[in-house]
């Protein structure tokens, strides 16, 4: 009986109905066909849709999540390092999601910067169980399309420990501290620095390069690096070596590694080995209540209804988060990639997540990351067919978890 009143009530959500708080179907969703949700876990439906625009049809799969069912959960899911990328099946198997998406944008190339290596770490923040893993690049470091005005690479959708989900903006805190006084930190495991600025790197950054942070600008991802770099290793509190060059290999427990470009490298300079250093860093946000998982993107929808400004000219599989009833409804929603079915524009995502019932949603990463699957005890099952044939391994995922 549990398991019919949960496909019953993932039907209405899907149906736009009010178990889920999403608006009665109209006119304009008269193209959007979906097919009857069935149950992957208590608490959590998967379904189908197809809906006709002028280029073809578009065909799209969603996990509907029940917040409100103390049996379910949604965690940020990684390949234990921030430089570090997993096929979404992988990391769901691993923890034994019953479902999951595809996260953030990434650093996936670095054909502008030859013989550097491209770290596979995530654009936005990023929280786990609670850990706060990643600080935002800046704004013209990022990857990905066009963001719409007032977006930017701190905005992340996110589960606070009220089991509520919501839009937010993650903003890093935090100053190393030195016997001459204060310094600001301007970055936590990020793959880029701000000019001038200082970052954190930790042993959840694991063995990537560090380079990559001293490339490009606070507006140019394409500009050069810069020559003016220093590194230093914090362990246990006091400085153990301190370097030119941004190094490789993993961060040991119970150490830091320090990253300075132009100012933030002759900060770091001044400093000695032996001497005394501390290290504060911390995310904050906007919203009521500290976030136990979180993921970057940028906001598509807003009270029900598409962000201003957003791009309506380019085609692609995408993936998307959505919020409904409250906060207590996760829509999480990945396009088919397979051939002879179109995409969508930015605009044309927001108008289908608000058609699917979300008041909120946050567009992910597209294209060839796009992935969404469901698993069980025997492991994870890709349900849509990503645009590149198989799967592309990504930095992040959302997870789901049902312990029914």
């Amino acid at each position: 009986m549990r398991a019919v009143l949960t496909v019953l009530m993932a039907w209405g959500v899907l149906a736009g109905g009010g178990v889920a708080g999403g608006a009665p179907a109209t006119a304009a969703d008269a193209g959007l066909r979906r097919s009857g949700a069935v149950s992957v876990a208590p608490g959590v439906a998967y379904g189908e849709f197809r809906m006709t625009v002028p280029r073809g049809t578009v065909h799209g799969h969603l996990l509907t999540v029940d917040l409100a069912d103390p049996r379910v959960s949604v965690d940020l899911l990684y390949p234990g390092a921030v430089g570090a990328r997993s096929p979404v099946s992988q990391l769901a198997a691993e923890r034994r999601a019953v479902g999951a998406v595809n996260g953030d944008f990434f650093n996936i190339t670095e054909t502008q910067h030859p013989g550097v290596q491209a770290t596979g770490a995530s654009v936005g923040p990023a929280v786990a169980s609670g850990r706060q893993l990643k600080g935002a690049v800046p704004d013209g470091q990022r990857f990905g399309p066009v963001m719409p005005p007032g977006a930017t690479t701190e905005d992340v959708i996110g589960v606070g420990y009220d089991r509520r989900a919501r839009l937010d903006r993650l903003t890093l805190r935090g100053a190393v501290l030195t016997g001459e006084g204060a310094l600001p930190l301007r970055g936590l495991n990020q793959y880029a620095l701000p000019v001038g600025g200082i970052g954190a790197y930790t042993p959840q950054w694991g063995p990537a390069s560090r380079v990559r942070a001293t490339c490009g600008t606070d507006t140019d991802r394409a500009a050069p690096c810069t020559t003016e770099t220093a590194e230093v290793t914090v362990r246990h509190g006091r400085v153990t070596a301190v370097g030119e060059v941004p190094g490789a290999g993993g961060v040991a427990v119970g150490s830091m590694v320090l990253v300075g470009r132009e100012e933030g490298a002759r900060q770091l300079r001044t400093l000695h080995i032996g001497e005394p250093v501390g290290v504060s860093s911390y995310l904050v946000g906007q919203g009521h209540g500290r976030l136990r998982c979180a993921v970057g993107g940028f906001p598509v929808v807003r009270d029900g209804a598409p962000v201003a400004g957003l791009d309506t000219v380019a085609v692609a599989v995408r993936t998307s988060a959505g919020i409904g009833a409250g906060g207590r409804v996760l829509y999480l929603m990945a396009l088919d990639g397979a051939p002879g079915q179109t995409g969508l524009t930015v605009r044309e995502l927001a108008d289908l997540m608000a058609q699917l019932g979300a008041r909120d949603a946050m567009d992910l990463d597209g294209g060839g990351s796009s992935t969404l699957v469901t698993g069980d005890e025997y492991g994870a099952t890709v349900r849509n067919h990503p645009s590149g044939g198989a799967e592309r391994p990504v930095p992040n995922a959302l997870g789901v978890f049902s312990a029914g």
